[in-house]
């Protein structure tokens, strides 16, 4: 069984799409941030760094217990721990790592970067203007590759897609202004999110 530590962030989203879509047993154990339960003792003896995600499983590699934080690394484990979502041909393994490493390096940071500016007593707005310009183009270049592909990195479902769902996903709900004029990532998101595995794991 696994236990997952979690909100309902982008990462959190993520892990909990992961769980739910690759078919493995969890227990959900909400996190309240605003009240800083994930700066307890007992949570941070589970991630030091204070933050969410985090499962424990008690059924890890060789059977032994594993905790393990990092959202994208809980997307790869319970992907390689299910043998699902992870391309098996080594041709189609290039633009699935470049399309989750976008999710992972691109998208995430730029959001949290632009929800931090927006959040702030006195926001710079010359500074949030920069940072929305970013996000607005790397959402434009995923709407071009949209238009021509499915999903993500091609044609099957991918665990770059649940890693990019989290994060646009959450955008359109707080900041839709900066998710205007993409009807490719509109018609994805749309397919993802009717899911009733990633319905399910909405649910915070």
């Amino acid at each position: 069984m696994i236990d997952l530590y979690a909100a309902g962030t982008s990462n959190g989203m993520r892990a909990r799409i992961a769980l739910e879509e690759c078919g493995l047993p969890y227990t959900f154990h909400p996190i309240d941030l605003a009240k800083g339960e994930n700066k307890t003792p007992e949570y941070l003896a589970l991630n030091p760094n204070g933050e969410i995600p985090v499962i424990v499983d008690s059924d890890g590699p060789g059977g032994k217990k594993l905790t393990l934080s990092q959202s994208l690394s809980i997307l790869v484990y319970c992907a390689e721990k299910s043998g699902k979502f992870i391309p098996t041909d080594p041709a189609a393994r290039p633009a699935y790592s470049q399309a989750l490493m976008s999710a992972a390096t691109d998208m995430g940071p730029m959001l949290g970067t632009i929800f931090g500016i927006a959040r702030s007593k006195e926001p710079h707005q010359p500074t949030l203007a920069m940072f929305e310009g970013r996000w607005k183009n790397y959402l434009k270049v995923w709407d071009a590759t949209l238009g021509k592909q499915r999903f993500a990195a091609g044609g099957d479902v991918t665990i770059a897609d649940f890693a990019l769902y989290g994060t646009v996903a959450r955008a359109r709900n707080v900041l839709p202004k900066i998710c205007e004029d993409v009807p490719n990532v509109d018609r994805w998101l749309g397919e993802i999110g009717a899911r009733p595995a990633v319905q399910r794991a909405m649910k915070f």
